[in-house]
């Protein structure tokens, strides 16, 4: 003998699997975990320009700053063109998947015009490197893909 269920219970169960169905993605969406680019994204945007300019200049060096990821360190080397130049600056990294790896750094160069950042202080995963740098009063920004 087959129970037969009715078309009243069967749309009930269809509405009632569609509420949880919903309830389960709200769940789920409330607990991603979701980080900004900077959490002062509005005030970076009203100095764009600025960014867009500084990535311009340092387009037109006819050597740019490098970097290269080592053993023991992540060496960042700026052009030899500003040995004889005073050059400031910091270097950051951002991380996108967890803004708690982010890194920001003073720009503290050697002789030979490289920054060596210990590896032992950077947490593994992908970053955007970022270098913002001024010299002779000009401003210039360097960025690119760094894994580790």
């Amino acid at each position: 003998m087959t129970t037969k269920i009715s078309w009243g219970w069967r749309i009930a169960l269809l509405y009632i699997g569609f509420v949880v169905m919903i309830i389960a993605l709200v769940g789920l969406s409330v607990s991603q975990k979701i980080d900004l680019v900077s959490d002062d994204y509005y005030a970076m945007e009203l100095v764009h320009q600025q960014k867009i300019d500084k990535i311009a200049r340092a387009a037109a060096l006819p050597e740019g700053v490098t970097w290269k990821v080592e053993n023991e360190y992540l060496e960042v080397v700026f052009p030899a063109s500003f040995k004889q130049k005073v050059v400031t600056g910091k270097i950051m990294l951002y991380c996108p998947s967890d803004n708690r790896k982010d890194l920001s750094l003073p720009l503290k160069l050697d002789g030979e015009m490289t920054q060596r950042i210990p590896r032992s202080t950077i947490r593994s995963g992908r970053y955007h490197l970022q270098v913002d740098w001024v010299a002779n009063d000009a401003a210039y920004w360097n960025e690119g893909i760094v894994n580790l």
